[in-house]
C-alpha cells in the first residue's frame, strides 16, 4: 500500500508512524517545516474530560501512548500529569459538568466532582466562592509539542517513512468513481515530483480544506485564531496545579517553569475566519491583558503585578460542532481534519485509525463512524461543551 501524508505536524506524523509501521511505503508532504503549522503553538494539554462520549474514547485511546511515550519512542516528552480541573460559575454549565463527568466514567475515564472548595485541595488560590461545581481528572496533564512531533518524525523514518518539508501538495488527482472506501488510483503532485498512492491522507490541520478541494472533498474545517500568552503572576503558580479552565469565562492556565503560567481563552464573541498562511502571529497585548485578568478572576496566582512575558498566536481548524472529521471521504483520500484545538492530544489514537481505515477499511480502535463529514447534511453533529 503506497500512501502520500499531507500535513507534517502531528496527526499527519502519526498517522505516518502508524502505516509504516504496518508496512506500507508512506511519503509525508508537508509545506514547510515539520510541526511549523500549529503543533508547536499548542498549549500541549492532555485530557479525557470531554462531554461526549467519542472524545473521551479518542482520549483513552491516546493517553496509553502519552503516558508510555518515552518507552516506546525514545523521547522524554517532558509529560506531566497534575490534572485537570474545569470550572462552572452558572448552574447550566454546572449540570453540564455533571452530565459530562457520567459520560466520562461511564466510558472508563476517572473523572470525580467536587465541590469547589474540595478544588481547593489542587488549586489552592482558587477563588471557590465564584464557582457551583468542579471535576478533576488526576491522569489528564500536559506535554511538550515539539519534543513529542520530534519524537514522532523519529518514529516514521525508522519505520521507513520519507518525510519531505518544503513540499507544498499542488494537486491531487484521481482515477475512479467517487464512492466507495477503498484504494484508488491516486497522483499527488509537488513543484518537483508526481507521486504515485493509492491513498491520500489530508492531515493538514488549519489547510485541511484547500487540501480537500484539490481531492474535489469540501471539507466544513474553518480556521480560527487563538492566542496563549507566557505569565509571571504575582505568586508562582506550583507545578502540582491542574491545568484550570472556567468554562462560563472562557480562560484557562496551567504551569509553565520556574512558577511561570501559561495563559489562554477566547473571549470575543467575534470569531472570524481567518487565512492561515496570513494569521498574525505575534499577541495581542489587550487580549493578553484580559487573559491574565480572567485567570485573576478564578485563583489568586494572577494579581495585579503579573507581567505578560511573550506570547504567541495560531489556529484552530475548527468544525462547526467541533468534533474532527475522521473519514474515507471517497475512494482513495482519507481526511483527519478539524479537531477544534484537540489535534495534539487525539494524535496517537487518530494515526492508528487512519492507518486502519487505509489498510483494513474500517476503524476498530474507536467507532469514529459518527465523525464523517456527511453528519452535517443528516443533521447528526455533535455538542461538545469542554472546549477551550
Amino acid at each position: 500500500m503506497r500512501v502520500v501524508v499531507c500535513g507534517g505536524g502531528i496527526v499527519g506524523l502519526a498517522a505516518a508512524h502508524a502505516l509504516a509501521e504496518r508496512d506500507a511505503s508512506v511519503v509525508v508532504c508537508e509545506a514547510g517545516r515539520l510541526g511549523a503549522g500549529n503543533t508547536e503553538r499548542s498549549a500541549g494539554g492532555i485530557r479525557t474530560q470531554f462531554s461526549t462520549r467519542v472524545n473521551v474514547e479518542l482520549s483513552l485511546a491516546s493517553l496509553d501512548v502519552w503516558e508510555s511515550f518515552e518507552e516506546r519512542f525514545g523521547v522524554d516528552i517532558a509529560h506531566r500529569q497534575p490534572g485537570y480541573l474545569f470550572l462552572a460559575r452558572n448552574p447550566d454549565t454546572a449540570a453540564g459538568i455533571e452530565a459530562a463527568v457520567d459520560v466520562q466514567r461511564d466510558a472508563g475515564a476517572a473523572s470525580e466532582l467536587l465541590a469547589p472548595s474540595a478544588a481547593r485541595e489542587h488549586c489552592p488560590e482558587l477563588d471557590a466562592e465564584r464557582y457551583e461545581v468542579a471535576s478533576y481528572a488526576a491522569t489528564n496533564g500536559f506535554a511538550d509539542p515539539h519534543l513529542a512531533l520530534q519524537g514522532y518524525a523519529r518514529a516514521a523514518r525508522e519505520a521507513g517513512a520519507e518525510i519531505r518539508t518544503h513540499t507544498p501538495v499542488t494537486d491531487i488527482r484521481i482515477d475512479g468513481d467517487d464512492e466507495g472506501t477503498g484504494a484508488a488510483d491516486v497522483r499527488v503532485e509537488t513543484a518537483d515530483d508526481s507521486l504515485a498512492a493509492d491513498f491520500v491522507v489530508n492531515a493538514a490541520g488549519a489547510w485541511a480544506r484547500r487540501v480537500g478541494r484539490l481531492a474535489s472533498v469540501e471539507l466544513p474545517v474553518v480556521p480560527k485564531r487563538r492566542q496563549i500568552a507566557v505569565v509571571e503572576p504575582t505568586t508562582s503558580v506550583p507545578e502540582s496545579v491542574p491545568l484550570t479552565i472556567d468554562l462560563d469565562s472562557g480562560s484557562y492556565f496551567r504551569p509553565e517553569r520556574d512558577g511561570n503560567a501559561l495563559v489562554g481563552g477566547h473571549f470575543s464573541a467575534a470569531d472570524p475566519a481567518v487565512d492561515p498562511d496570513a494569521v498574525e502571529t505575534n499577541v495581542d497585548f489587550d487580549w493578553a491583558a484580559t487573559a491574565v485578568e480572567r485567570a485573576g478572576e478564578t485563583a489568586g496566582y494572577f494579581g495585579p503585578e503579573s507581567r505578560i512575558r511573550r506570547g504567541w498566536a495560531g489556529c484552530y481548524a475548527v468544525t462547526p460542532d467541533d468534533h474532527p472529521v475522521i473519514e474515507i471521504s471517497r475512494p482513495g483520500v482519507a481526511t483527519a481534519a478539524g479537531f477544534s484545538g484537540h489535534g495534539f492530544q487525539h494524535a496517537p489514537a487518530t494515526g492508528r485509525i487512519v492507518a486502519e481505515l487505509c489498510l483494513d477499511g474500517r476503524a476498530s480502535l474507536v467507532d469514529v463512524s459518527g465523525l464523517d463529514r456527511e453528519r452535517f447534511d443528516r443533521e447528526e453533529t455533535h455538542a461538545e461543551r469542554h472546549v477551550a
